[in-house]
C-alpha cells in the first residue's frame, strides 16, 4: 500500500491466506441463503485476524503496514465479494462498468452522507485517506455483497493505482465482454492500461485482474 513499508508482504500474506482457505473450504460451498452467512463469517474471522498477525509483525519489525483487499468468490449463479480499502470490483456488460463494491475513504463517506460532491471528491487533498486497511487499522469492518453472475460479463478488480488516470470508458474499450475472447487478449489488454497509467504519470501501486463469463 502506497506510503507504507513493507505493502508487498502485507498483500501476498492476504492473497496466501485467501488460496489456502479456498483450497480447505470451498468443497462445502452450496447455493443455499445460509451459505452466505457461513461465508460471511469465515471471511470476517479470516481478515481480522489477517489484521492483527500483520499489525504484530510490522511492530515487531518497527514498521508500518497494510494492504487493501478486494476478495470474491465467483460461481455459476452467484459472486459473492468482501472489500476493505479503497481497491475495487467492477461488472463490465451491457456497454456499462458498474463499481459492485463502496471506497472505505474519507471523500467516499462524505459524498455518500451528502457533504461533498463527487466532483469535489476528484480534487479533495484528502481523497486518498482510507478509513480502514488491512494490518493498519485497531480493527476491520469489511463490506459484504452478493449478487447474481451476469452471462458473458467480465468482472474486474483492482487497486486504486489503476484507475486514477484512465477513463471507465477506455477501461471499457480494452475489456468490454465482445473484446475478452481469448486469454492472450485479456492479458495483452491489462498490461496496455496498466502501460497506460504509468505513462501518465500513475505513481501508485498498480495491480489488475480480469475474469470472463460465458
Amino acid at each position: 500500500m502506497g506510503g507504507f513499508d513493507k505493502g508487498e508482504v502485507a498483500s501476498a500474506t492476504v492473497v496466501k491466506t485467501f488460496e489456502k482457505w479456498a483450497d480447505e473450504q470451498l468443497a462445502y460451498y452450496n447455493e443455499s441463503e445460509e451459505y452466505f452467512y457461513v461465508l460471511q463469517k469465515q471471511w470476517f474471522d479470516l481478515i481480522s485476524e489477517l489484521n492483527e498477525r500483520i499489525m504484530r509483525y510490522g511492530k515487531s519489525q518497527g514498521i508500518k503496514l497494510g494492504t487493501t483487499a478486494v476478495v470474491m468468490l465467483l460461481t455459476q449463479k452467484k459472486y459473492y465479494l468482501m472489500n476493505v480499502g479503497d481497491s475495487r470490483a467492477y461488472e463490465l456488460g451491457n456497454q456499462m462498468v458498474t463499481q459492485l463494491t463502496k471506497d472505505q475513504t474519507f471523500v467516499a463517506r462524505e459524498v455518500e452522507a451528502g457533504r461533498m460532491t463527487p466532483e469535489q471528491a476528484l480534487t479533495d487533498p484528502r481523497k486518498n485517506v482510507l478509513l480502514q486497511c488491512v494490518g493498519a487499522s485497531d480493527r476491520v469492518y469489511p463490506d459484504m455483497f452478493s449478487g447474481d453472475v451476469r452471462k458473458d460479463a467480465v468482472y474486474m478488480f483492482c487497486s486504486d493505482g489503476f484507475r486514477h488516470e484512465i477513463t471507465q470508458e477506455e477501461i471499457y474499450r480494452m475489456l468490454a465482454p465482445e473484446v475478452m475472447t481469448e486469454e492472450s487478449v485479456m492479458q495483452a489488454n491489462i498490461q496496455y492500461l496498466i502501460q497506460l497509467n504509468m505513462r501518465r504519470n500513475e505513481t501508485d501501486n498498480i495491480t489488475a485482474a480480469v475474469v470472463r463469463t460465458a
